[in-house]
């Protein structure tokens, strides 16, 4: 399968999981990424391109004096993100867009985002790229995911339960960003793993 079949599979399986997702994921972020969002959005400065903006979630939680720009895949995801915004008066840019060719010119951000989309994102290394892509020397890339634990027996029911994600939904839980974003062209600026270091929280900035 190719990285524009995967793309577009991925595509489908947000759209379909769109109605649903906001009711899903509310646990996790309860629990398993507790604080994540909000370590995310209080780093985040200036323009602000949020990748994988999904249904919107991030917005409420942005510092005043930044602008922000979301780029979502799915179509069905995106207009939750834009009715979202509209009911709490948050003014972003919400486009249809594909992380692998972010539809924006060289050094247009001073901060990236990207909440819980490089395990699902089909070529998670050329995202980044583009991510490195957009920002202005020395801006900020700021990430959220879960990532392949650091304890034995979590690890093992991670890579079980991709067995079946992977293929089915192109969800990976045993993906690590950390190398990937030095290999970018990023410096690591801080970096903390949790929950038996199966979430990795990441801010780094791109090299001048």
């Amino acid at each position: 399968m190719t990285r524009d079949d995967r793309t577009a599979r991925q595509r489908r399986v947000w759209d379909k999981a769109a109605p649903a997702y906001d009711r899903q994921i509310a646990f996790f972020d309860r629990v398993w990424f507790a604080g994540g969002r909000q370590w995310l959005t209080s780093r985040a400065t200036g323009r602000v391109l949020e990748v994988a903006v999904g249904t919107g979630l991030n917005l409420q939680h942005y510092p005043d004096g930044v602008t922000v720009t979301g780029v979502e895949l799915s179509p069905e995801m995106l207009a939750i993100a834009r009715s979202r915004a509209e009911q709490q008066g948050v003014a972003a840019d919400l486009r249809e867009g594909d992380a692998h060719a972010l539809p924006f010119a060289d050094a247009s951000f001073d901060t990236v985002v990207c909440c819980l989309g490089l395990c699902t994102i089909p070529d998670p290394a050329r995202a980044l790229a583009e991510m490195h892509r957009v920002l202005v020397p020395g801006g900020r890339l700021l990430l959220l995911d879960h990532v392949r634990s650091t304890w034995p027996p979590v690890y093992a029911a991670q890579w079980l339960l991709e067995q079946a994600t992977g293929r089915t939904a192109g969800e990976y839980f045993t993906r690590r960003q950390l190398p990937l974003v030095e290999a970018a062209g990023f410096d690591v600026v801080e970096a903390e793993r949790l929950k038996a270091g199966s979430v990795e929280r990441v801010h780094a900035v791109r090299r001048t």
